[in-house]
């Protein structure tokens, strides 16, 4: 913490908002709609910012009534409390979704209920609580995980791009507090190495997310050794270190969510790396029939097949995310490995095919992955008696479920806990304002999205993208507002005129010869794509090739490599999307189709 008077600013702004995710880019547009000028920061390099929003399937939760929503949420956060203002002021904002999304996002609201019914299990994650059905997710066009509430949070901020300026691969190092007042009056950043000094003469806005991809908080507040992060590799918990410094109090700090195999299960992947979120038939073809998964003593822990609510199962009346394992595994036969081979995403995925064991006895598997055989061999035969009989007694796994494994070889593939997002961190209050231990704002300093977020217990899908719009634009507003205690001391130099830092928001020109167009997108998983096209006789595709993308390292970057020379091959831009990476698939393809819209 940075406390000395008298500082020599490198550079002055009325906000800033550390974090360029869907809160701290709401934050940011806000901010500027409210006059002031914003500095928005975020640690990741261009094409990775976003946060978990970008990898969110991108459902807000919305309310149709009040009293039927705040029912619901009641029971959500139960047995646990939570400050009736901050309850309501949520509720509201969920109910005044549609409004807010067709307003400030100038798009018309799809609601869930109307266009994906199928999504029922989702919305009515809790169908036994009260309200449950006055729940519904709002989205800006009709389709999901394609990256498109994120891509349109960032237009509103590149629209205003004259009062906002961007820093990417610049993290937040620390704030600047007043050691006699408390008042948080700037922040220091790292821009290329350089520590830097920027005054925020109206507010600072903690918008960095969770602490997903700390080890150490994730022991600490979790208890957890080994999860795999499904979002982004860039919430360090930053935040919560410069809030702690400030004085923050800290609140919801075990909370965090799951998804994906099993009851939030991935195939295990080195640390520092993204797990594979896999739904629909991989979890069926994983939790089905001749498999088990054992925990670290090589005994079941839960019921493969049950019903998970975002990685949380039923313990004892409460949902909960089951005790996490070191190295769990997944037990299969012969039979089902045919099947997870055969599978169109699984059977593509190197950490489970190149991880695979094989052992010719349940004696030499046990010593493969490491645990006690005896326990192994008595955690199968009980498997596949219960399958036997059709009588699960340990788990009550469904009997149409299980199958028993048939023989020998028999084949292990570790697993790995996966974890969409953590929700601890700083306490705020409706203003979006940061509290410390004896519930009093920290002058200055605002808080918005999944750091410190509201969800006290029970989750529901949806409530964190609503929690960063609701609260972005509360801290975007709150952090504008003029206050009476603003001191405006000189920048570097001994000038007192306020300097900006030049922003990384800039549009590359690429050159073209004779029938080459330029094509841009912003529809895939990452930020633009741009493309250039060349065209024969007759307009006949003959080189296509990607000049600028930012999508992911594996299905994405896939389609990146193979889509275009496939779209040459057959002469068209329609041809078939690389299975797992629709978005990338349909951002090349309008890429493409906007440079050829450019042929006179």
């Amino acid at each position: 913490m940075t406390d000395q008077k008298n500082i020599a600013w490198d550079a002055n702004y009325d906000v800033v908002v550390l974090g360029f995710g869907g809160a701290g880019a709401t934050a940011a547009r806000f901010a500027a709609d409210a006059g002031a000028k914003v500095l928005l920061v975020d640690s990741a390099p261009e094409g990775h910012e976003g946060g978990n929003t970008r990898y969110s399937a991108q459902l807000i939760g919305t309310g149709k009534d009040f009293a039927e929503t705040k029912k619901y949420y009641e029971k959500l956060t139960a047995p646990m409390e939570l400050d009736e203002e901050m309850i309501d002021t949520f509720v509201q904002g969920m109910v005044d979704m549609p409004e807010y999304v067709e307003k400030y996002l100038e798009v018309k609201p799809c609601r869930a209920r109307q266009f994906a019914p199928f999504l029922k299990n989702s919305y009515e994650e809790y169908p036994e609580f009260p309200g449950v059905h006055s729940y519904d997710y709002t989205t800006v066009v009709e389709n999901l995980f394609d990256a498109s509430l994120w891509q349109n949070l960032k237009t509103q901020v590149l629209k205003r791009k004259a009062k906002i300026t961007v820093l990417y691969n610049t993290p937040a190092q620390e704030l600047i507090q007043n050691p006699e007042t408390g008042r948080i009056e700037g922040v220091v950043i790292d821009r290329t190495g350089k520590q830097l000094k920027v005054q925020a003469k109206n507010g600072v806005v903690l918008a960095t997310g969770g602490f997903e991809n700390n080890q150490r908080m994730i022991e600490d507040f979790l208890g957890a050794k080994r999860v795999a992060p499904l979002g982004t590799l860039y919430n360090q918990g930053m935040g919560i270190t410069m809030a702690q410094a400030a004085g923050a109090d800290l609140w919801h700090m075990a909370n965090y969510e799951s998804l994906g195999l099993l009851h939030g299960m991935a195939f295990a992947v080195p640390a520092g790396e993204r797990g594979r979120l896999m739904l629909g038939e991989q979890n069926d073809v994983v939790a089905q029939g001749s498999s088990f998964v054992i925990g670290d003593d090589g005994t079941r822990y839960f019921n493969e097949a049950e019903e998970n609510r975002h990685g949380h199962i039923k313990n004892h009346g409460l949902w909960k995310v089951p005790l996490n394992q070191e190295h769990p595994y997944l037990i299969f036969d012969e039979n089902k490995k045919r099947e997870l081979d055969a599978d169109d995403i699984i059977g593509d995925y190197k950490p489970y095919t190149e991880h695979v064991l094989k052992a010719d006895s349940i004696e030499e598997l046990a010593d493969k992955i490491g645990v006690e055989a005896q326990t192994l061999a008595a955690t199968l035969k009980r498997f596949n008696q219960a399958a036997e009989a059709q009588d699960d007694t340990e788990f009550h796994r469904a009997p149409a479920t299980m199958k028993a494994l048939a023989g020998k070889p028999v084949y292990a593939v570790q697993m790995e806990q996966t974890m969409l997002n953590t929700q601890g961190g700083p306490k705020r209050n409706t203003r979006a304002e940061v509290l410390n231990t004896k519930g009093e704002p920290i002058p200055h300093l605002y808080s918005a999205g999944e750091l410190g977020g509201l969800c006290a217990n029970q989750y529901q899908g949806g409530g964190n993208l609503a929690e960063c719009l609701i609260w972005g634009k509360i801290a975007g507003v709150e952090a504008a507002r003029l206050k009476d205690d603003i001191t405006v001391d000189a920048v570097s130099g001994g000038s007192a005129q306020a300097r900006y830092l030049d922003s990384d928001l800039k549009q590359e020109d690429y050159p073209t010869a004779k029938n080459q167009y330029i094509g841009r997108s912003t529809t895939g998983m990452g930020d633009e794509l741009v493309v250039r096209v060349t065209v024969g006789e007759q307009k006949r595709l003959t080189n296509i090739e990607v000049l600028k993308q930012d999508e992911s390292a594996d299905y994405g970057l896939k389609a990146v490599k193979t889509l275009p020379a496939e779209m040459v091959k057959q002469n068209k831009v329609d041809v078939d999307a690389v299975s797992g990476a629709s978005s990338t698939s349909r951002g090349l393809k309008d890429a493409v189709n906007d440079a050829l819209s450019k042929i006179n």
